[in-house]
């Protein structure tokens, strides 16, 4: 199993993470992730980290195909490749209706096809075979009725096979991931029942397909306040981020056994009663997601994370190196 750090959004003015992704590339840490939702984009900081480093890898988990056209992620993605070092691995991901109509302004439909689309057209601008088209009917290359010529990518790729990665939750989404994509990035991860959950969506796998599932990891003595903390995560992200009606991160909680208990955070978070959404999270589901409490405890979870089909691991939370080099050393032993 590799060993990823995932920082998440750039926050903060004082948020940059250089000690620590030099940190994460001293320890042999195989990658480092940035994220990117409605505030700092998802590029800007790996440029930043790539400068500072040499080896470790560096991807998007996830870049919001919505907020550019798939020309312009192909060539960020490409610029950033070539000035890395080949170093980078592209996570790109639909987001959801709440960010795509109320952030970008666009519609959020059929994201299956927009997707298979997007990763199509950004290859068909790495190969640099000839001048780009597409007719697809999310983004049709040249504008048709327009003034507007088949262009070639001026600059030649380092590499014209930039591995891309699909965030998904979806069985559907997953699917399309183990077909066009060389990853996936599962954001909630319950590793015992990946299988009964996806086995059939990776099914079509290729060989080295890389499962790179994010965990939130707390070492703490103290395993009700770690808990704790997972939970407040859950409670933003089942009860609030999604709509009524569409809300994708409780679809997952609720694949994973527990729709009734999702069904009641969301509810009780929408009327307003946040401190009843949190206490309604089942301590086996926020336990059962992520790796908390002191290192034994720690060490023994991590069993069925080896079991499963993830290979590779991407840690959530630690900053300090002692604390960074536990995990290593746990995860890597």
């Amino acid at each position: 199993m590799k060993l990823g750090l995932n920082l998440g959004y750039w926050q903060r003015h004082a948020d940059d993470a250089t000690e620590t992704v030099l940190a994460a590339e001293r320890l042999g840490y195989d990658s480092v992730w940035t994220a990117e939702a409605y505030g700092s984009d998802a590029f800007t900081p790996l440029a930043w980290y790539g400068a500072r480093t040499s080896r470790i890898k560096l991807g998007t988990s996830v870049a919001q195909i919505s907020a550019r056209p798939p020309v312009t992620t192909a060539m960020t993605a490409m610029t950033l490749d070539h000035l890395t070092g080949g170093r980078l691995l592209l996570g790109v991901g639909a987001s959801g209706p709440q960010v795509v109509e109320g952030w970008y302004g666009r519609p959020f439909a059929a994201p299956l096809a927009r997707t298979r689309e997007y990763v199509e057209i950004m290859r068909r601008v790495w190969r640099r075979e000839e001048p780009v088209t597409s007719d697809g009917p999310h983004y049709p290359l040249p504008l048709p009725g327009g003034l507007g010529k088949p262009l070639r990518l001026i600059t030649h790729p380092l590499r014209p096979d930039i591995p891309v990665y699909l965030g998904a939750e979806g069985p559907k989404n997953v699917a399309l991931a183990a077909e066009i994509g060389q990853g996936w990035l599962p954001l909630f991860t319950f590793p015992s029942k990946i299988e009964e959950m996806y086995g059939e969506a990776l099914s079509g796998a290729q060989d080295g397909f890389d499962v790179a599932a994010m965990v939130m990891v707390v070492i703490s003595d103290d395993v009700r306040a770690a808990l704790d903390g997972v939970k407040m995560m859950l409670t933003l992200y089942i009860g609030g981020m999604g709509a009524r009606h569409r809300n994708f991160h409780a679809d997952i909680v609720g694949r994973m056994g527990y729709a009734e208990a999702a069904e009641r955070i969301q509810a009780l978070y929408l009327a307003g009663r946040k401190d009843e959404a949190f206490h309604a999270i089942p301590d086996e589901l926020a336990d059962g997601i992520s790796l908390v409490g002191p290192p034994g405890r720690i060490k023994e979870r991590l069993e069925p994370w080896r079991r499963s089909p993830v290979t590779s691991l991407l840690v959530m939370g630690p900053r300090d190196e002692p604390s960074l080099k536990l995990i290593r050393d746990l995860v890597l032993d």
